[in-house]
């Protein structure tokens, strides 16, 4: 299967670091987070892949390879501009059209189990499946509400305290999506799915599935959350994809 890491960003709230180090390269146990994040992809079957790129790319392109040290195929979107988490979709298009793809939000350091994620959609049959799991920080995420069904009813982006609501989970920034969802990414850039797409579709009655996920997950987009993730990782609290048997 075909997976999207969006690994594009500047890193702003990872700076110092960032100003020399794409924030994907972050290290965990000696090895950049990418690499992490594609040892997990190819654990659960996603062989092509296909990372964006803008900020120090090339570093990118020069750790990473073509992908075959992990069995893996890498290919590279580079972005003269940011477009964001759908934009970036939107621009390879027909190298996703062949079939139900992932899209991986490349800052996240996880050992969720994929197949899991691509059974509930298959069997779900909806658009766009978006991973969820709990985490006790609703204001500073997307948080999302499923109904019995399995069908997402509710979703703000970042909530005030006061509009966040019970029973809330947690966009994990991993979804899988049909190729038909390009034609609902708007054309103008920067475009998100969590803040154009997802509340798009539910607006117009389309439906959208939440699952949640088996696993943890590690943020690692500011300095606080990246050191967080070290002493995890360190410690041996959270367990690296390479090891986990989720």
């Amino acid at each position: 299967m075909k997976a999207m890491v969006l690994a594009a960003g500047r890193g702003q709230r990872l700076r110092p670091l960032s100003d020399t180090c794409p924030k994907v390269l972050l290290p965990f146990r000696g090895r950049p987070l990418l690499e992490h994040v594609v040892i997990l992809l190819a654990r659960h079957g996603f062989t092509d892949i296909m990372v964006n790129l803008h900020h120090l790319a090339e570093q990118v392109r020069t750790t990473m390879g073509d992908g075959g040290r992990w069995g893996v195929r890498l290919s590279y979107s580079r972005e003269g501009r940011l477009l964001g988490t759908a934009g970036a979709i939107r621009r390879v298009a027909r190298w996703l059209d062949d079939g139900p793809f992932l899209v991986y939000y490349g800052d996240n350091l996880s050992n969720f189990d994929l197949t899991d994620l691509v059974a509930a959609h298959r069997a779900g049959g909806a658009i766009a499946t978006v991973g969820l799991l709990w985490m006790d920080e609703p204001t500073t995420r997307g948080i999302v509400h499923v109904d019995a069904a399995g069908r997402v009813d509710r979703w703000i982006e970042k909530p005030q305290p006061q509009d966040v609501f019970p029973d809330y989970l947690v966009n994990a920034g991993t979804y899988l999506l049909q190729p038909e969802i390009v034609a609902h990414i708007p054309a103008r850039a920067p475009s998100d799915f969590a803040r154009d797409v997802f509340p798009a579709l539910l607006a117009r009655g389309i439906e959208v599935r939440g699952h949640r996920l088996r696993g943890e997950l590690l943020s690692t987009d500011t300095l606080e959350r990246y050191q967080y993730a070290l002493r995890q990782v360190e410690t041996g609290a959270f367990i690296l994809p390479g090891a986990t048997s989720v």
